[in-house]
């Protein structure tokens, strides 16, 4: 018997109890997943990647993706090194934020004894076998770490079609490296040629890690987030599975993780750096664990008007250069504007784009004028002309530094020439 119990976050489906599956006698290796998209076997579902989660006494959390539509009992198969298996039953929680499209991230839990010495995990439909030839996930977050090897980590939940913003992008993330970030995340489907090759600059630099998404050959991904205008499976190429997979990722790689968009840059308005903004973000609130930052819309329409940073040697970058746009959207009056996150990572259960589902310690909305979010981008408020707008020139205060390392990415990822 299958039992459905429905709430304003989730959806379970419990299979029945637990079943052993007899140790194995194989010799070979079990084999991993190949990619980060793996099919769950006769069903319409799919494995993305596993953690033991040690705030919820060592379960196996599976990120996932499932068709809402045919929700059926599934089991976990784990095994340890030794190829012993042992077959569990799973709740499966779909995420509440799915935008109505067919398929949601979501997170299958498998509980039971022998966690502990797991190594690898199998979703699966049938509840009497350990099948050791299928592709298995490795379980991820065995042990608890109090020390990171990243204080600050930008998690950009996609990179789809033939984006090929290379200025605006260099511009991002050499603001970023000035703020205090050490590590960039971004799970790629596709992007422009030109961009592909700033990426790759960036990646043999060490600081950005590409993290192949491609959805696009399991599912028909939307493009967007509304089910009206955008058809599809689920929502804008898989946006919520990445997001909670790169909190999980990093639960016990990096002191914080942001949440944003490639073409948004958390910029501090009262301090110099990210992390003597969290330093007292923190210490005033020390129980929280998510900081929820104001997205400001920065029109690439409307240019400032001397000219000083329409520069000679970017005439010829494809993108926007967002030194030039210092014109913002004023707030709506009685409309909220959408945020993005800082989180702690070790303090989120799941998430979505803007606000956290399930969370511990609870959350603080950072004040407009502490930190918000610069986004150059089309703007929302169409009508508006360029004496409506408030000039905010938060990003000239790095000018020299940032004019000086864009430059230098840029010639050493040979869009400009090498000074003689």
């Amino acid at each position: 018997m299958v039992l459905v119990h429905m709430n304003s976050h989730t959806y379970y489906i419990q299979a029945p109890l637990t079943i052993k599956s007899p140790p194995s006698n194989n010799k070979f290796k079990i084999p991993e997943a190949s990619y980060l998209i793996t099919p769950i076997k006769d069903t319409e579902h799919f494995m993305v990647s596993a953690f033991i989660d040690h705030r919820l006494d060592g379960v196996i959390r599976v990120i996932s993706i499932i068709n809402r539509n045919r929700l059926q009992p599934l089991y976990c198969v784990h095994c340890s090194a030794e190829q012993v298996c042992n077959t569990v039953h799973t709740e499966v929680q779909i995420h509440s934020d799915h935008f109505s499209f067919p398929y949601g991230a979501s997170d299958v839990i498998c509980r039971g004894k022998h966690m502990q010495n797991a190594t690898r995990v199998l979703i699966t439909d049938k509840k009497d076998s350990a099948d050791l030839k299928m592709e298995y996930l490795p379980i991820k977050n065995k042990a608890v770490q109090e020390t990171f090897i990243f204080n600050f980590t930008v998690c950009i939940s996609n990179l789809f079609g033939d984006y090929n913003n290379v200025l605006q992008f260099a511009q991002t993330m050499e603001m970023y490296k000035l703020l205090g970030v050490q590590h960039v995340v971004i799970y790629k489907t596709g992007c422009g040629p030109d961009l592909k090759k700033l990426l790759k600059h960036y990646e043999t630099e060490g600081i950005l890690e590409i993290v192949p998404w491609p959805i696009d050959q399991f599912l028909n991904p939307a493009s967007g987030w509304n089910i009206k205008h955008h058809k599809g499976d689920i929502q804008y190429y898989g946006q919520l599975v990445t997001l909670n997979e790169c909190i999980y990722r990093h639960m016990y790689q990096s002191k914080y993780v942001l949440l944003n968009d490639i073409d948004e840059i958390i910029m501090p308005y009262k301090h110099t750096s990210l992390p003597s903004l969290m330093e007292d973000l923190q210490s005033a609130h020390p129980n929280i664990g998510v900081f929820l930052i104001e997205n400001h819309i920065f029109p690439k329409t409307q240019s400032e008007e001397s000219g000083k940073f329409k520069r000679a040697e970017w005439n010829n970058i494809p993108g926007v250069n967002i030194m030039e746009h210092i014109y913002r959207e004023p707030s709506r009056k009685n409309i909220y504007n959408p945020t993005k996150m800082i989180v702690n990572p070790r303090k989120v259960q799941q998430t979505s784009v803007h606000s956290p589902l399930k969370n511990f310690g609870g959350s603080f909305h950072v004040p407009f004028n502490v930190c918000r979010i610069v986004h150059v981008r089309v703007p929302l408020q169409r009508r508006l002309t360029k004496e409506q707008l408030f000039v905010d020139k938060r990003v000239w205060d790095f000018e020299q530094e940032l004019i000086q390392n864009v430059d230098q990415t840029l010639k050493r990822s040979g869009f400009l020439k090498a000074s003689s």
